[in-house]
């Protein structure tokens, strides 16, 4: 039965959203492109409505309205929790008629945000909390503020074809998989939802031919934030979980509005105002696809909810082994995606007076306020890791009063070594082989100053040696692997996102490096190197820096015809005549210009000009003919 009307609801979708799509396009309910929107072509709207007939359609076949009854009626203060599909059913049924009008008359925000306040204050007063908080007052206004901010970050991401619906679908799939042996109606209002929302998504996925509207995006945000305060209400959960689950399966949107939110208020902008600044259109400009974007939040999502089963699963000692890595994660994606100028003016930037600073500068160059925040939190979460490892789940509680009566001293010793050797004076875009060797000196003697704190202020404690060994590599790992994350996510930008005119570098020597790096970093010289081509045949096939070494010059003419090739830059100085002229003649048989690379250090005050032959840089007045 349950799987039976999961697939009604997926089959009532699939065969609703065409109809609901035809219905659309002759009635002129038609996205048109606009200036802050992502689409580029008019496409139908209002495919919420097919989600809603067969979601709601669905659920109010085994729904017990009479539940609602005493709710209503007699106005019990703390009665039991009525029926929960009863509850989605009415809720959704209200979400989706204010989402129908915005779609449809464009009522003001104030206006949607008071009828979403109404709804959610009609689940809490049904019995629906989050349970966050002891008291009620304080937790009936987070719950409210959970579902309101849950519906309306979904409406955000409706930006881009299939977004909304796929990260919806992947949720309620998780929910189900949460619920399923331990509340059959909750399992079967999320399996419900679940095909409702597959089912339109395969005619909502890129490339889409119908929009969901508000009616869409809003029911299926506030459907999966009400079933989450079902979750919390499980009292046969740990207490962690309570405040994890929720925000593990629904990770996609809260990381989204958040980041929106936050760079918008920075940089001047309201933040209620629609642009081409969120998650997913970031991910684009950094080099992926409108598809290649939205599966890799589908695979945040998916990773998300597996982390929320594990969660689920798991007691409150070892819970935080999958949280705070995750955490972790999300807040670097989220920084390095921050990063990425979407709009010239004013980005990243706090109003002083008549000047804007960057935000993000100011903060991680300068102070490097963000570095020490995440330091402290990569210290505690090695160190916590490290007795976990070490002692099991059995036996760790017992050493858990030793790990908190010790972390304090721990996080001191560490960040004195780690300040008293530099670790704070690298710029972490540019890391080389010396900032790795402060890592580990920083790190190891970190460990060694904490292992002698430890031991003298608690000598009289049951100590194992092996934890410090395990949190020198556990700390060591960790510090690398965040401070490496920013070089190599901006030299992942920096190819991904390289336009120009296609050229070959003719040599993968230091020359061909220092030439690359150039290109890669100075975007004036508007060129995008495919790879390069070396005389030495053992280099073919070999990479630099990520490029290919393509063959050698006899295969150059080859390459030309396979590649859509502008021009050759040469990156060496040492050759001979011969070889010269060869290189020059075929560039003049294939129209191809010739560059070659070189760096000259120049007296400021006398203007002599002394060559450095080995370094060097193009120029574009160095060419041959």
């Amino acid at each position: 039965m349950t799987f039976l009307s999961a697939f009604f609801a997926f089959f009532l979708s699939l065969m609703l959203t065409p109809l609901v799509r035809s219905v659309a396009l002759k009635r002129g309910w038609i996205a048109q492109p606009r200036k802050e929107r992502w689409h580029k072509k008019p496409t139908a709207l209002s495919g919420g409505i097919a989600i809603y007939l067969a979601a709601a359609g669905s659920i109010f076949y085994f729904a017990d309205f009479k539940s609602l009854i005493p709710h209503l009626v007699l106005g019990t203060i703390h009665p039991e929790p009525p029926d929960l599909a009863a509850v989605i059913f009415l809720g959704m049924t209200f979400i989706f008629i204010l989402g129908v009008l915005d779609d449809f008359i464009h009522i003001k925000p104030h206006t949607k945000l008071v009828g979403q306040i109404l709804v959610a204050s009609m689940v809490t007063f049904l019995g629906l909390r989050l349970h966050w908080f002891v008291s009620l007052t304080g937790d009936t206004i987070v719950t409210i503020f959970w579902i309101v901010g849950i519906t309306n970050a979904f409406n955000l991401i409706d930006n881009m074809d299939g977004l909304c619906a796929g990260v919806g679908f992947i949720a309620a799939c998780y929910l189900a998989l949460l619920f399923q042996g331990t509340s059959p109606e909750a399992y079967l209002t999320a399996l419900i939802l679940a095909g409702a929302f597959g089912g339109f998504l395969v005619y909502n996925f890129n490339p889409a031919s119908i929009f969901m509207g508000d009616s869409g995006s809003l029911l299926i945000g506030f459907t999966l934030a009400t079933l989450c305060l079902f979750y919390t209400g499980d009292h046969e959960v740990n207490k962690l979980a309570w405040y994890a689950v929720p925000v593990l399966l629904l990770m996609v949107p809260i990381l989204d509005t958040t980041m929106v939110t936050i760079i918008r208020l920075l940089s001047g902008r309201k933040a209620s105002v629609g642009g081409k600044d969120h998650t997913s259109h970031r991910l684009v400009l950094i080099g992926l696809s409108e598809k290649g974007a939205v599966l890799f939040l589908y695979g945040v999502g998916a990773i998300s909810g597996l982390s929320a089963l594990y969660v689920s699963q798991s007691d409150t000692f070892t819970s935080p082994v999958v949280i705070i890595p995750l955490t972790i994660s999300i807040l670097l994606m989220g920084i390095y995606l921050s990063q990425i100028r979407v709009y010239p003016e004013r980005e990243f930037c706090i109003l002083r007076g008549k000047v804007y600073t960057p935000i993000l500068i100011e903060l991680t160059f300068k102070r490097q306020i963000l570095l020490v925040i995440l330091d402290l939190c990569l210290i505690s979460f090695a160190y916590y890791l490290s007795y976990r490892l070490r002692f099991g789940s059995e036996t760790f509680p017992v050493y858990f009063n030793i790990f908190l009566k010790s972390l304090p001293a721990v996080i001191a010793c560490k960040f004195i070594a780690f300040f008293t050797l530099g670790i704070y004076r690298g710029i972490w875009r540019y890391l080389s082989t010396n900032d790795v060797f402060v890592c580990l000196k920083a790190s190891f003697f970190g460990t060694v100053l904490s292992f002698f704190a430890i031991t003298f202020i608690f000598w009289s404690e049951d100590l194992s040696n092996g934890i410090f060994v395990i949190d020198f590599l556990l700390t060591t790992g960790l510090l690398l692997g965040t401070r490496g994350s920013f070089r190599i996510f901006l030299d992942t930008m920096k190819r991904r996102t390289k336009t120009g005119k296609p050229v070959i570098i003719y040599g993968a020597g230091q020359g061909g490096e220092i030439l690359l790096r150039e290109i890669l970093n100075n975007k004036n010289l508007e060129i995008s190197p495919i790879g390069f081509i070396d005389d030495d045949v053992l280099k073919t096939g070999k990479k630099l820096l990520g490029y290919t070494v393509l063959g050698t010059f006899n295969d150059l003419e080859k390459l030309c015809k396979k590649q859509s090739v502008n021009g050759i830059l040469k990156s060496f100085n040492h050759d001979d005549s011969e070889n010269k002229k060869k290189i020059v003649q075929f560039c003049k048989n294939h129209d191809l210009f010739l560059k070659q690379f070189s760096i000259h250090l120049s007296d400021v005050e006398t203007g002599n000009s002394e060559p450095d032959h080995d370094r060097e840089q193009t120029t574009d007045e160095n060419s041959w003919y």
